[in-house]
């Protein structure tokens, strides 16, 4: 009698490969019948095909229309302009799986495993407006400097009745008790317990995928959470909030529940942030070099948080893509509205936590929750890199509230859009054709919201001017 396979823990189930090789055996092993081939587009939406496993082993590497990687949030594509042109051809490109990604799909109704792909062009060269690409890039330049850097993001979102009709306000769910939270419940365990059944399924999904989580909280909002994840290297952070906010929407479902990532989803509720911890490590030594072997904070420290300072307004249609990010960007609403920077001060786009020498980081409070984690996190890292390769110093940390003083951030769309093209000093870390394709992207966007007529308008205007 064949002696049984002990089963494998949910770790090993979740565990990446290195090739090719080891990814045949990986699959088989689990007994997976479909693999989904997905890529992250610059609005942060998994891209890709479905197959049968069979073939993606005799061909991992699939060919894709690059339009992918111009579409807008909306399904359309941006028209020509000076800088940007369409390839009218449509041509194909080569995407290639990192099997480091490789994972099942846990709500998934047959075995199905799924793997993060990065673009190439049929020549080899990197697609170099793939935010993952893009990304690679911003990554490439510390390490030429001898640096690592290392991201711990946030992430906020909120929990929804199910909203089939646009045209209508979102409402908070029913819990476990039958009531909707009536009353702002920050830090409360007994709102947390309300979608026990949802959480424990958010935890199984991320434990089957390799997700990991370091904490949950409730925020400021009506059934707004909180899901804070472990420091590490940035693109392997950017690969978790990407299949974080995917798996918490299939966990939402399951539940009769929309999770919303949105900024701004309800109107005199809080907007939803995803705050980047960041901290550089010297290569060499394996030290954070924010801090001298004596623990006092050093010249790049200061120099990173001075490009932050000059550099973030100018990269904001990348932390807040949307024009409904700009909704959360208020006065005295949690978010912050300037670049200002303090010691354990929230009100403050720049945040320094309270911690030890070896942990001593910059949390960027600036970016919301709708943003492409790829693209905010190579932005928040170039902003802090041209500030040390430059030597920017930055002004004085506040004391206090930041919420009053002067606002230092764009408050629209077409603004940060404007501050991004006109900025030099981010040509090389961004590239012309990101910048380019970026930009004929939101101003496609912007032109459909335009199309929109707003309750406000009709409340206001329509029997009044």
């Amino acid at each position: 009698m064949a002696k049984k396979k002990k089963p494998l823990s949910p770790t090993e189930q979740s565990r990446g490969v290195a090739d090719a090789a080891a990814a045949i055996d990986w699959l088989a092993e689990r007994g997976l019948e479909d693999i989904e081939c997905i890529v992250p587009d610059m609005s942060g939406v998994a891209r890709g095909k479905m197959m049968p496993v069979a073939k993606f082993v005799d061909a991992p590497t699939m060919s894709i229309p690059g339009s992918i990687f111009t579409q807008t949030i909306t399904g359309d594509y941006p028209d020509d302009d000076d800088d940007f042109v369409i390839d009218s051809a449509d041509s194909d490109i080569q995407l290639v799986p990192d099997y480091s990604t490789l994972a099942v799909v846990p709500w998934a109704s047959d075995p199905t495993a799924q793997v993060i792909h990065d673009a190439y062009h049929t020549d080899g060269r990197p697609v170099d407006i793939a935010p993952r690409q893009l990304l690679r890039r911003i990554i490439g330049l510390y390490e030429h400097k001898g640096w690592k850097p290392i991201v711990a993001p946030e992430m906020e979102f909120y929990l929804v009745e199910r909203n089939q009709d646009p045209d209508y306000p979102l409402k908070p769910p029913i819990g476990r008790s039958g009531r909707a939270e009536s009353g702002r419940q920050s830090y409360s365990i007994a709102a947390v317990n309300e979608f026990d059944d949802l959480f424990d399924d958010i935890y199984d999904f991320s434990e089957a995928q390799g997700l990991e989580i370091d904490t949950l909280i409730h925020e400021e909002g009506v059934a707004q959470m909180e899901i804070n994840l472990r420091h590490g290297d940035p693109l392997a952070l950017a690969d978790q909030v990407f299949l974080f906010k995917r798996t918490i929407r299939e966990a939402a479902v399951r539940h009769n529940m929309y999770a919303t990532f949105m900024a701004k989803p309800i109107a005199n509720e809080p907007g939803s942030a995803m705050h980047i911890h960041q901290s550089v490590l010297s290569t060499e030594t394996g030290a954070n070099i924010f801090s001298t072997p004596e623990g006092a904070p050093t010249r790049e420290f200061f120099n990173f948080i001075g490009g932050q300072q000059r550099y973030l307004p100018h990269v904001m249609c990348m932390l807040a893509p949307y024009v409904n990010s700009y909704r959360r960007l208020m006065r005295k609403s949690a978010a912050p509205v300037n670049v200002h920077w303090g010691y354990d001060n929230r009100t403050v786009g720049l945040r320094i936590p309270n911690s030890t020498p070896a942990a001593r980081r910059v949390e960027n409070r600036v970016p919301s929750s709708d943003a492409n984690p790829y693209l905010a996190i190579a932005a928040s890292l170039a902003c802090g890199y041209l500030g040390m390769v430059e030597g920017v110093n930055p002004n004085d940390p506040v004391e206090g509230s930041a919420y009053d003083l002067e606002f230092g951030l764009p408050r629209g769309l077409l603004e940060a859009l404007a501050l991004f093209e006109d900025c030099d000093e981010l040509a090389e870390p961004f590239g012309k054709a990101f910048r380019s394709t970026y930009r004929a992207i939101k101003h496609a966007e912007f032109e459909t919201f335009m199309r929109v007529i707003s309750p406000w308008e009709r409340e206001y205007l329509l029997l009044n001017v």
